[in-house]
């Protein structure tokens, strides 16, 4: 079963109180792909300037990542900035320069048009609609949004939810899309304009699969070290989407399995710096944090109280 990202690839510079680091990997299609590479092989649409390290990306397309969907334009790579409180959970955007990636218009290499499995990561939706517009017939679509598109262009979004069939957001951005301060209020609004499920995913408090009528919920793992929270939110999406093509499949079980998939990648992803909490982690080492997903929300059957 194909896996396809249209997405961000960036270099970021990141401080948290525990370090620091410059230029480095990232952007939602990068953390996407090398989180879902661990469970599915996955082709990547975006761009990067003349300036991008590719030897990098190519170190890294033995994992099952296919690149030859981004394109290298002349000019500058898109450019993040960023510092983290304490308890890295306030962010401050000190820099964006989005260089080459202001005039990206997604097109997909030949062959990625039959996918079967897409994730249309935080770009502008207008760019995401276009991406549909490509495929033929995919058997699962989510996507990806932010603040910034919700308040600037709602019309396309509200468009793109009505032919998506998961989206994926936070805390914050389902409320301020919603206007409703509560979180499952807000998931049931989100279902009406159109996707049939909704991921609210809420940081260390862990994540929320709302479909009509019934919720589930996963944990954060509990990790005793953090190091950078970027990108955590794309891993877990990674994971997620990589279960899904991994099973070939889109119903509430597996969705519900793949939760926990998607909390294992995010667990990974903030125990380094950048894409590097990745480093070394292999198929047996995600198979152990599952099972420890297993162990830490199994709850056994009681018998009727006296």
């Amino acid at each position: 079963m194909s896996l396809l990202v249209v997405g961000s690839v960036a270099l970021d510079s990141v401080y948290t109180p525990f370090g620091e680091t410059a230029d480095a990997l990232g952007g939602s299609a990068v953390y996407f792909s090398v989180a879902a590479s661990r469970l599915h092989p996955v082709q990547v649409v975006g761009v990067v300037g003349d300036d991008y390290p590719m030897q990098e990306l190519t170190r890294l397309a033995p994992l099952g990542i296919d690149w030859g969907g981004v394109e290298r334009a002349p000019g500058e790579s898109f450019r993040w900035k960023g510092k983290y409180s304490y308890d890295l959970q306030s962010r401050e955007t000190l820099e964006t320069r989005l260089g080459v990636f202001a005039d990206f218009r997604p097109r997909l290499p030949a062959g990625a048009e039959a996918a079967e499995y897409i994730f249309l990561g935080n770009i502008d939706p207008e760019l995401q609609l276009g991406v549909l517009e490509q495929v033929k017939a995919p058997k699962l679509v989510a996507c990806d949004t932010m603040n910034y598109w919700i308040q600037s262009k709602r019309e396309a979004l509200l468009a793109l939810l009505a032919r998506v069939d998961l989206l994926m957001v936070n805390d914050a951005e389902a409320r301020e899309f919603s206007g409703d301060w509560n979180i499952h209020r807000a998931g049931r609004w989100l279902l009406k304009q159109g996707p049939s499920r909704v991921v609210i995913k809420q940081g260390e408090y862990g994540a929320l699969l709302i479909e009509d009528g019934q919720t589930f919920a996963v944990p954060a793992y509990p990790l005793e070290e953090v190091f950078d929270p970027t990108g955590a939110g794309d891993a877990f999406a990674g994971g997620f989407m990589g279960y899904m093509a991994q099973r070939g499949a889109t119903s509430t079980d597996a969705m519900r399995r793949a939760m926990v998939y998607g909390s294992t990648m995010g667990s990974f992803a903030v125990s380094g710096f950048t894409v590097k909490g990745f480093d070394g982690v292999t198929a047996a080492d995600v198979a152990e944090r599952v099972e420890r997903f297993v162990a830490l929300t199994h709850i056994p059957a009681a018998g009727p109280l006296t």
